[in-house]
């Protein structure tokens, strides 16, 4: 009788294979991070811009009701400006007359360097400073910057 030999075959992962693997996840990961960190930004862009479109409306509301812009930022009132969130500030600045007015939102934490504002005429302005302007984003006179580069 004859007695057959059971060899084992090795399982596993050799070190090689697992270092390509290591390299491949790094490079995605410094590809993707980036991405991901301004498609967060640019979604906080957007609650900016919204509250300050709002905010707008109810400025030229309170302009309809009262024939001044004078005292519209007031609590109380239908314009009052809104609370500040985590990402904004909301002010209007200087405080507004008879006939003008700015609103200004400035970013704090991870916005900190981005101001958009708005006023009477619906005139629109971006200006990035620090960190915000190193990262890609310009600022612009006409509009509001919400995409790299200089995108409105």
């Amino acid at each position: 009788m004859q007695v057959k030999k059971h060899h084992k075959q090795a399982t596993g992962f050799t070190l090689i294979e697992i270092m390509i693997t290591v390299a491949i996840i790094g490079i995605l990961a410094a590809v993707a991070l980036p991405m991901y960190s301004d498609f967060v930004i640019r979604g906080r862009l957007v609650e900016a811009v919204s509250t300050l479109s709002g905010h707008r409306v109810k400025m030229e509301q309170f302009f309809l009701d009262s024939r001044t812009y004078a005292g519209a930022c007031a609590a109380g009132t239908v314009a009052t400006v809104p609370a500040a969130t985590g990402n904004w500030n909301f002010a209007c600045n200087p405080a507004p007359d008879a006939t003008t007015y700015t609103i200004t939102a400035t970013g704090q934490g991870s916005l900190t360097g981005f101001v958009f504002t708005i006023n009477q005429s619906n005139a629109r302005s971006t200006v990035i400073t620090g960190a915000a302007a190193g990262a890609g984003y310009a600022s612009s006179a006409t509009c509001w910057v919400r995409k790299k580069p200089n995108q409105c």
